[in-house]
């Protein structure tokens, strides 16, 4: 099912193919950031342009969440960092295994960084990167 993006929207999915489908709809509304930060500067993350690792946490609910809602963080958590290891495995081509979740994260946003921080990536390859490791037909491993 498609999701409906909205960068106001407090529903916050836990499901990693939404994650990575709702970072897609998200880097095109506020284009690629490049650079050390995940964020372009200071102000509402929601608004401002990321890295896809920023978009995967504003998809995550990062600056999204309400105080009238309740969340079940433990399934966002698991939900965010399932759609890291995905989306860095598919960029990878290859599994990435880490001893522990720690490091496992740590080495996830290192292939993901690298990959976005390349010289000349644009906004539409990252937003096309994120929708083909959103694919369950892509996924080989």
């Amino acid at each position: 099912m498609p999701i409906r993006y909205s960068p106001e929207s407090v529903l916050i999915p836990t499901d990693p193919v939404e994650i990575l489908q709702w970072a897609a709809c998200h880097i095109e509304k506020v284009g690629l950031h490049q650079g050390r930060d995940i964020f372009a500067g200071a102000g509402r993350t929601v608004t401002l342009a990321c890295s896809p690792r920023g978009a995967i946490d504003v998809a995550a609910g990062d600056a999204r969440r309400s105080s009238n809602r309740y969340y079940d963080t433990d399934a966002i958590r698991r939900g965010r960092a399932r759609a890291l290891r995905i989306f860095a495995e598919h960029l990878a081509g290859h599994p990435l295994e880490a001893r522990d979740p720690h490091d496992a994260e740590y080495l996830h946003r290192g292939v993901i960084d690298q990959w976005s921080n390349a010289p000349g990536r644009t906004t539409a390859e990252a937003a096309q990167a994120l929708r083909t490791a959103a694919d369950p037909a892509a996924h080989l491993f």
